[in-house]
């Protein structure tokens, strides 16, 4: 058995690099979050723009929920963000990754028809993981084991036919960042919304008079 120090230089650079990436593929404990509740399509885009303008380069976002939660509507809102054409976005079922264009590279794939993670490996997915593109991946919670340790989760759940639930989730500095930006448009959009309960009391003072 070799040790450490008996390896050629190249050998201990290859075991140090797969090293790294099995650290990096750890999952990491959670360390912020956030939810909401999205009343439609167009929020859930709205959702994804925001997102979309905040994004820097390299992050991950994992993107969970059943079929027609919402994810790819995410996607186009996202894409908007970064100055990619929203209509050019589809989900990637059968291609497996869609590559859109903006400001940033924007890396779009559905792992949902893959069985293993030797397949995810053969369509280049992790290749992404180390560059300045950012990487939607829908259905991400299929292959944990594959996803980069500094991710924003995003877990879309229907409440019922016209409203969803969102839970944002960061794993890493990063995606807490992201997710701190998030928090701070999606409170300011509340703040800035006229109050609905306002229209009712003048209507009343209006009668009474």
């Amino acid at each position: 058995m070799l040790s450490r120090n008996s390896m050629k230089p190249s050998q201990a650079r290859l075991n140090d690099s797969k090293g790294d990436q099995v650290s990096r593929r750890t999952n990491a404990s959670p360390i912020g979050s956030l939810e909401l509740s999205l009343s439609s399509r167009s929020g859930t885009e709205s959702l994804g723009k925001a997102i979309g303008c905040a994004l820097t380069g390299g992050e991950v976002l994992a993107l969970i929920g059943e079929l027609g939660a919402g994810k790819t509507a995410l996607v186009r809102g996202i894409a908007s963000g970064l100055g990619a054409p929203p209509n050019s976005v589809s989900s990637p079922t059968f291609m497996l990754i869609h590559k859109y264009h903006g400001r940033l590279p924007l890396i779009h794939a559905d792992l949902y028809r893959l069985h293993t993670d030797a397949e995810v490996e053969t369509i280049g997915l992790p290749d992404y993981f180390t560059g300045q593109a950012v990487i939607a991946i829908e259905w991400a919670d299929r292959f944990p084991t594959l996803l980069p340790k500094d991710r924003l989760e995003v877990r879309l759940t229907h409440r019922s036919l016209t409203t969803r639930k969102v839970q944002l989730t960061a794993h890493g500095p990063q995606s807490l960042r992201l997710l701190a930006y998030v928090k701070r448009t999606q409170c300011s959009s509340r703040r800035s919304r006229p109050s609905r309960q306002a229209k009712p009391s003048i209507r009343r003072k209006a009668l009474k008079r």
